[in-house]
């Protein structure tokens, strides 16, 4: 088996990341560095570069905690990331010089939360095969709510009736490229009220977000008789589009402004995309599924994948010589 060459990112390794990511077969924007490093006084990154020679073969988006190694925990996803000519014997030696590599540095778990494979650029999941071979736990299973539009889909007769609401309240749609009427008016206080949290993102961080990354993020918002009503941001990549944060006021029910909204974005703005991603519909670390908002997304034409996370003793990399036989 071939052993590779591991080490830490440093800001010298800007320009070959980026390089890399722009071209590997399970990577999307998030995994650039100026997407991961607007928060990087919240983590300590501890991201790895695997290197055939000098050639760089692989990245891991990552960040340290004691002992603990997380795909990074300040991404939606991510795992190990390659490009797309590596074979599945190659993936599996650099699963295990990467486990080495931690395992040598004191690092005693590896925990992975893999993107999902609607985001993939091609099949790539030789890194699933590669954590059965080290006796992998499986932490957590999120269920994501996903509009495969490249197929029929059909929208229930109560979604299309709340549709018609908003085009019979007139409701107008408007992209914008300022973030703070929604933050301030709909998304911090609903969910203050809701689940006494704050959005990961302030609305001057994923200002500074959209203007790096101009077509990746985008926003919209509705407004009846010209107050703002309702808004959703949606991160996009090549083949999904995924509301990260969506909120509406109280009136949204009555108006119909989430449904008219959402059903503007997937059979107009996005009908091009492969994917509509929901995400997932979870609480208590996936151990429960909020049942309402499940609903609302499957009436969509919604179904479910799912997104795994993993935990890895970095011992194991001894469990994966003499594979290929």
């Amino acid at each position: 088996m071939k052993n590779y060459t591991v080490r830490h990112y440093t800001s010298q390794d800007f320009a070959i990341w980026n390089a890399f990511i722009s071209t590997a077969k399970n990577a999307t924007f998030l995994f650039h560095r100026d997407f991961m490093e607007y928060h990087s006084d919240r983590y300590q990154d501890f991201s790895l570069l695997v290197f055939d020679g000098e050639k760089l073969i692989s990245v891991l988006p990552a960040n340290r905690v004691g002992e603990t190694l997380f795909s990074h925990q300040g991404l939606t996803y991510g795992g190990l990331v390659f490009g797309d000519k590596i074979k599945l014997g190659d993936v599996i030696a650099v699963t295990k010089s990467v486990l080495q590599f931690l395992n040598h540095h004191g690092i005693t778990i590896l925990q992975l939360k893999l993107i999902p494979s609607i985001y993939n650029q091609y099949f790539s999941e030789e890194i699933e095969y590669a954590m059965f071979l080290t006796n992998v736990t499986l932490l957590r299973r999120d269920c994501l709510s996903v509009i495969d539009m490249t197929k029929k889909f059909e929208i229930t007769r109560t979604r299309n009736e709340s549709i018609r609401r908003g085009q019979k309240h007139n409701l107008i749609i408007k992209e914008e490229l300022k973030f703070d009427l929604f933050w301030n008016e709909i998304l911090l206080p609903n969910l203050e009220k809701k689940h006494n949290s704050k959005p990961v993102h302030t609305a001057a961080e994923i200002s500074i977000l959209q203007q790096k990354f101009p077509h990746n993020i985008r926003h919209f918002n509705v407004y009846h008789d010209d107050k703002i009503v309702a808004g959703t941001t949606i991160f996009i990549t090549d083949t999904v589009a995924h509301p990260q944060y969506i909120s509406g006021n109280e009136q949204k029910n009555e108006l119909g402004s989430l449904d008219y909204l959402y059903h503007h974005l997937i059979t107009t703005v996005f009908k091009d995309k492969n994917y509509f991603d929901f995400g997932p519909s979870h609480e208590e670390n996936g151990k429960k599924i909020n049942e309402g908002i499940l609903f609302w997304k499957e009436s969509f034409g919604a179904k479910t994948t799912v997104q795994d996370y993993y935990e890895v003793n970095t011992a194991t990399y001894l469990l994966l010589d003499g594979i290929l036989i």
